[in-house]
């Protein structure tokens, strides 16, 4: 019997001192020896376990590990397990493994601690492993989700979160505007009283401000497409008025 490259004979199976071959050609004795192959390089197998976390919330693990047998030990795994050594322990120990480092966590924690997490379930599993004789050659969690019920509750609490945050932003806006508010209502009352103030200690001060209006009333009405005839009045500019003593020709 041979098995793809690289594999390990077992001959014979019934001896109580049996020998481990490697690859290559070999002699055998019929009806006396019989050979058992194994492959002994890294298989990779995926397994997926729900583990309860610390604080009660069910967790979703999906782990994806390397294994393969010890070549020293082969006559020991073959008298203990069998040639299908992978189906009969990793299920097991992996389920095990899980769970009793899961719940050593919160849920939470699982999250932002995941490297530390998938360092406590490798550690365990290579453990666990040598009592098989088997070897692991790496372990990785490749999935972590949780139950319907704790992943709306983490998206009730986003939505509050950011409820919070809106709320928050309103009422600095509002407190913003009424500043706004406050600071436009003392610059106009500062600007109506100089105004006053320069009314009172120059009459041409209004004058002034009569033809800056003309000015603007002009452009206007020199941009648009429409023709329209004003009297000076209507510019708020009659220059009857501004005549000497203020009275009309």
């Amino acid at each position: 019997i041979r098995a793809p490259f690289p594999p390990n004979r077992i001959t014979p199976a019934n001896s109580q001192n049996p020998q481990v071959y490697t690859e290559g050609t070999h002699l055998m004795i019929p009806w006396f020896e019989r050979p058992i192959s194994y492959d002994v390089r890294s298989r990779a197998h995926q397994v997926s376990s729900t583990s309860g976390s610390k604080d009660l919330q069910m967790v979703n693990i999906s782990l994806r590990v390397l294994t393969r047998p010890d070549s020293s030990k082969l006559p020991e795994v073959y008298r203990t397990l069998g040639t299908d050594f992978n189906e009969r322990v990793l299920p097991s120990i992996i389920h095990e493994t899980l769970k009793s480092v899961v719940a050593q966590y919160n849920a939470s924690q699982l999250l932002t601690q995941r490297e530390q997490v998938s360092l406590a379930v490798r550690d365990t599993l290579i453990k666990r492993a040598q009592h098989f004789n088997m070897i692991m050659d790496d372990v990785s969690i490749t999935a972590l989700t949780f139950g319907r019920e704790y992943t709306a509750a983490i998206e009730a609490k986003q939505v509050a979160q950011q409820d919070a945050e809106r709320a928050k932003f309103i009422v600095e806006k509002a407190v913003q505007d009424k500043r706004s508010a406050i600071i436009k209502a003392e610059g106009e009352a500062k600007s109506a009283k100089l105004i006053g103030e320069a009314v009172s200690n120059n009459p041409a001060f209004i004058t002034l401000r009569k033809i800056e209006a003309a000015r603007e009333i002009a452009q206007t009405m020199a941009e648009s497409n429409n023709r329209v005839m004003l009297n000076a009045d209507s510019l708020l500019l009659n220059l009857a008025d501004l005549g000497p003593g203020g009275g009309k020709k």
